[in-house]
């Protein structure tokens, strides 16, 4: 499995996308810092031109007027004003007109003076890295140097030389101090009598805007540093509260079995409360249930095994006698008993695959709407056609209940043609099998009584047990002991429940409830739920008596 596939590591990547959402503020600085950098040109530029429109109004560019008007201003404004002649010359300079007036301070700093400048310092060098790497270094800014020239001292940079040709003119440049402050210079044409006479040079640095964004991008990275601790810490926590369950579930699944397919364990149910716990729990009643049946498969195997030993030791024994006589109606008298245990094991072989066949696919056999009425009533009339006037009576009690049930009536003719078989093979001479059938509460509710000698006390728990059969009158060896447990195994399929109870005085009464047609099927009662005493059920395992 790959590494990038583990729960962790995803976990640890949506949560750090989460983190990355700080990183779209710094973003957004950028885009606000050309806004405010904007609005500041735009600020210098309006100053620039009133003061080009005041000399203009003059009608000559005399430098001693330059110098009054940059004197009436009071060093108020925030930029530096400049006023060249036609060949850069400096006319006139509020830097030299003595010290600018102090800003007025602001009611609350958002930012407390720092000792080292915030773009200084070594967390906003190491946040910042990958910007500066991606705007690379083909953008930097001119030196303010640049704009004198060396030789005549007069103003010389691009955007004078812009003004000078009539243009409006704007350059970026940065000191050479330690701060590497930013300035940004603008140039305004003064036009006399329509030609060009000289320009107005309008500085200003960037740093009080510049300040305040490299304290905001230093305060996002902080943040986005702590997101990510926090998102590290979240996924570890996640990760031991439910990436290593899962891991430990993985692991006992793949142990669970071993080399040979058998169960060696189960899962352990948890007693967490969130949805790991109900993982664990839901697996540990799954091998639980998946033991059981493995328990029950080979107990079947086993008891097939069993019930065909006594057949074939017979079938051998018979065949050894055969040969061994001289006689021919000994050697013909063994051969019979071969032939009877030979029709013993063949009905034992389809009657146990007949109840395999019930506990694999029943429920993928079609259904449909079965009348019980009528399919009780050809059975009944079936058994009294074939006693004739034989020793059993057959009865159906239904008094037109019209009750519909979901199944195959081949298969619920199959429940009921065993239960009837069961009847009259107890039924004395001369005696009665009756049939009843009631619905109620949403159940068709069958009863199959009989006046025979009933089930003694120590064989009840056992009527519906595969390969079990009891007779009254000694061993039963022609009955493979499976007829009742397919009654059961049908019945339950249905979402129904089959259950014995003695009759008085004497016999014995198999009642079968099934849903109606127009309820849905209801799961079995699970063993130990509480019936009426008439008619409690047994113990929730396979009887049978036939």
């Amino acid at each position: 499995m790959s590494a990038l596939s583990r729960l962790p590591v995803r976990l640890l990547a949506f949560n750090i996308l989460l983190v990355f959402l700080p990183v779209a503020g710094i973003l957004f600085l950028d885009t606000y810092e050309r806004h405010l950098l904007g609005a500041q040109e735009r600020t210098m530029s309006q100053e620039g031109r009133l003061l080009a429109a005041a000399l203009e109004a003059g009608g000559d560019l005399d430098p001693v007027q330059a110098r009054a008007i940059l004197v009436k201003l009071g060093q108020r404004q925030l930029a530096r004003l400049r006023v060249v002649d036609d060949a850069g010359a400096v006319l006139a300079d509020s830097a030299l007109l003595g010290p600018r007036r102090p800003a007025p301070e602001p009611a609350a700093s958002p930012t407390p003076a720092l000792r080292v400048p915030p773009q200084q310092r070594l967390l906003y060098l190491i946040g910042s890295l990958p910007f500066r790497l991606l705007r690379g270094a083909g953008d930097q800014p001119e030196d303010e140097r640049d704009l004198i020239d060396a030789d005549t001292g007069t103003l010389a940079g691009a955007e004078v030389r812009a003004a000078l040709e009539g243009r409006y003119g704007a350059a970026t440049r940065v000191l050479g101090d330690a701060d590497r402050t930013v300035m940004l210079h603008i140039a305004i044409p003064i036009r006399i009598d329509g030609e060009v006479a000289g320009a107005v040079v309008v500085s200003q640095s960037t740093r009080r805007i510049m300040s305040t964004l490299y304290a905001v991008r230093l305060d996002v990275f902080r943040v986005f540093l702590a997101s990510l601790a926090v998102a590290v810490v979240l996924t570890l926590i996640v990760a031991t509260t439910i990436a290593r369950p899962l891991a430990r579930l993985r692991q006992r699944a793949g142990e669970i079995l071993d080399r040979r397919g058998r169960l060696t364990g189960g899962f352990e149910p948890s007693r967490r409360r969130d949805e790991i716990g109900d993982l664990e729990r839901a697996l540990a009643e799954l091998t639980r249930r998946l033991e059981a049946h493995l328990r029950h498969t080979e107990s079947f195997a086993a008891d097939v095994a069993h019930e065909f030993r006594n057949p074939l030791a017979s079938i051998r024994t018979a065949t050894e006698m055969a040969l061994e006589v001289e006689d021919p109606e000994e050697r013909r008298r063994f051969l019979e008993m071969a032939q009877r245990d030979v029709a013993r094991m063949e009905r034992l072989l389809s009657e146990a695959r007949e109840i395999s066949r019930i506990d694999a696919h029943l429920d993928e056999e079609d259904r449909g709407p079965v009348a019980v009425e009528a399919l009780l009533g050809g059975l009944v009339e079936s058994y009294r056609l074939r006693s004739g006037n034989g020793r059993t009576r057959f009865e159906l009690e239904a008094a037109g209940e019209r009750a519909m049930v979901a199944g195959s009536a081949d298969r619920l003719t199959q429940v009921f043609d065993n239960l009837l078989a069961n009847a009259a093979s107890f039924s004395p001479p001369g005696g009665t099998v009756v049939v009843t059938l009631r619905a109620a509460a949403g159940q068709a509710e069958v009863v199959v009584a009989d006046d025979g000698p009933g089930i003694p006390e120590e064989h009840r728990d056992r009527i519906f047990a595969r390969f079990f059969s009891w007779r009254p009158e000694g061993p039963a060896a022609e009955h493979t002991g499976l007829g009742l447990a397919i009654v059961r195994a049908i019945v339950e399929g249905y979402g129904g429940r089959v259950s014995w109870r003695p009759r008085h005085p004497n016999g014995s009464e198999f009642v079968v409830n099934l849903p109606l047609a127009s309820h849905p099927a209801r799961s079995p009662a699970p063993a130990g739920a509480a019936e009426p005493a008439a008619r409690a059920p047994l113990p929730d395992a396979h009887r049978d008596t036939r």
